[in-house]
């Protein structure tokens, strides 16, 4: 079952209130529209935006939400052409979601054997297998230093620079035993991978500046990270953008203890706000 990540607290920072129009850049599950459309009825709209085809085709339908099958990144244009206006509200809840990990086999998760995919749509050329089996030693180290963080950087590539001599990696339990071959665990390699497949840090810099504009005066912006990387470009935008937004939380809005206990994966997750001046 889908759970949304701090439900409460996105409400709360949003402030949806009757008759307004709203974006949810990464609609997901749809547990957080569906509880601003609550919030909005009976006229306001939600604009309901998500890069994987099966998430969009999973969601219930609603007169009043607009389901579009895009990249946020392209925000500015995806509202011209659906003539969205007056936005009071824009949510980001940033990373994957449940049905990457479980349903998608695509490679999400180093805890399944599954092909070495990682795109959220499979429009997109890369994978997470040609970035092993056809990228340099320099570019397999200098993804998984800037997108994973990851100290064994040098040995992890070079234990899939050796692998791949052998056989092609195709799956992804073959590329978590390289891993562990390095010293290191999966999760972080696997992070990285994701990341670059994706483009998710640049498309989240690309999205940020098109959300600020087009929102309406007073209108509010949330977004909910999951790792460091993430969250640092979220506190830069609103540091940078500082003159031109009310920052809502000093400090980034966490889940709680009880939350956790419900859904493990929220733990990570950092909420910050701000209202456009």
């Amino acid at each position: 079952m889908h759970i949304p990540v701090l439900q409460k607290e996105v409400i709360q920072y949003l402030n949806p209130q009757p008759d307004e129009n709203f974006i949810d850049a990464t609609i997901g599950g749809g547990g957080h529209a569906a509880e601003i459309l609550q919030k909005i009825a009976p006229r306001g709209k939600v604009l309901g935006i998500d890069w994987t085809p099966e998430a969009i085709s999973e969601i219930k339908k609603n007169p009043n939400l607009i389901l579009v099958c895009d990249n946020f990144a392209n925000l500015s244009e995806i509202i011209k052409r659906y003539k969205f206006n007056k936005v009071s509200g824009i949510l980001f809840d940033l990373g994957y979601s449940s049905w990457h990990l479980e349903e998608s086999k695509r490679g999400f998760s180093f805890q399944k054997k599954e092909p070495l995919d990682m795109r959220y749509n499979a429009q997109n050329q890369l994978t997470a297998e040609k970035i092993v089996n056809f990228w340099s030693k320099f570019e397999i180290e200098r993804v998984l230093a800037d997108y994973g963080e990851e100290k064994r950087v040098r040995k992890i590539a070079e234990k899939i620079i050796e692998a791949r001599k052998q056989k092609p990696i195709k799956n992804t339990a073959h590329l978590t035993e390289i891993i562990k071959q390095a010293g290191s665990a999966p999760r972080l390699t696997f992070q990285a991978l994701r990341i670059a497949v994706n483009d998710e840090l640049n498309n989240i810099e690309k999205a940020l500046p098109q959300a600020l504009q087009i929102l309406a005066p007073r209108g509010r912006l949330v977004i909910i990270s999951f790792h460091s990387l993430e969250d640092r470009i979220v506190k830069n935008f609103l540091k940078n953008n500082s003159l031109n937004l009310n920052i809502l939380t000093k400090k980034p809005v966490i889940p709680t203890r009880q939350e956790i206990i419900i859904n493990s994966r929220s733990r990570s997750a950092k909420l910050r706000a701000c209202i456009k001046i």
